[in-house]
């Protein structure tokens, strides 16, 4: 896997980059049994925008990803490695030995031909998914289940993976990429393995369009607006934000101010909170 520069033939090209990799399949078309059609919504609620920046963008469907991975003892072929428009992580297009087809995400080190299994006691290879008191301490793992037959909550994007810190005999320890340390039962599945496409954080979009073809749309600083507009807006020329602390658009603490529940329910699973980054 590489990442691509592109030539700096004009403005639009300079520095922009993607992921080339040898392992998947651009010219394969998507499995049309595990498509589904998605709406696009533009980030409103009955009308009214509720989340600001989203809107526009190519056009998608869907693809089924099989999260639970719960046909046990069936063995399973990777068909073909596939890039899918709503993830960052790559997704494998599987052939169970019984003839279903799946999607799921794909691990770093697997391709075409490659062979996967689930099982309570799963060898412990790239792809295979097994619980978590069947797998060795140390092992780094993904797509984890935060609760027994959930299906994977934790640890699914481009390049993540969490490690077995500790088993013992009712709960499990893993630590995750922000240094939290959190508590899953031992009946837990996790695959083995980080989460393909490692190199997606090191692509740079390049210029305003692409990220328009991905629904992304302008982020306007508060503070060139007018005051009707934010609180930061308003005042001749450039400006401070002229307030204690930086503001929402609705006046609400921004920038460091805590927004967890402080008796959410998942309190008593985390052992260590995520450490800040410097």
């Amino acid at each position: 896997m590489a990442i691509k520069v592109y030539k700096r033939n004009n403005a639009a090209r300079r520095n922009m980059s993607i992921v080339k990799s040898e392992i998947v399949d651009a010219a394969k078309k998507p499995e049309k049994s595990l498509l589904a059609s998605q709406k696009s919504k533009a980030g409103r609620s009955h009308g009214k925008i509720s989340v600001r920046h989203q809107g526009g963008g190519h056009k998608q469907r869907y693809r089924v990803i099989d999260f639970k991975q719960d046909k046990f003892n069936v063995p399973g072929k990777v068909a073909a490695i596939e890039k899918d428009p709503i993830r960052s992580a790559f997704i494998a297009l599987i052939n169970y030995k019984d003839g279903e087809k799946r999607y799921i995400l794909a691990s770093e080190g697997i391709k075409a031909g490659s062979e996967i299994v689930t099982a309570p006691a799963a060898p412990v290879k790239l792809g295979n998914r097994a619980m978590v008191k069947n797998i060795p301490v140390g092992t780094i793992i993904s797509n984890v289940e935060l609760f027994p037959g959930k299906g994977g909550q934790a640890v699914r994007s481009a390049g993540s993976g969490a490690t077995l810190a500790a088993v013992d005999e009712k709960y499990a320890q893993i630590r995750l990429a922000s240094g939290e340390i959190r508590l899953v039962k031992n009946e837990c599945y996790a695959t083995i393995g980080q989460v393909s496409n490692f190199e997606h954080n090191a692509v740079n979009i390049g210029k305003a369009g692409r990220s328009r073809w991905m629904g992304k749309r302008p982020a306007v600083r508060g503070t060139v607006m007018n005051p009707v507009d934010h609180p930061h807006g308003g005042g001749e020329g450039r400006q401070g934000i002229g307030l204690k602390h930086p503001k929402t658009p609705w006046g609400k603490p921004a920038l460091g101010k805590k927004t967890r529940k402080k008796f959410k329910y998942s309190n008593k699973f985390i052992i260590k909170r995520r450490q800040k980054r410097k």
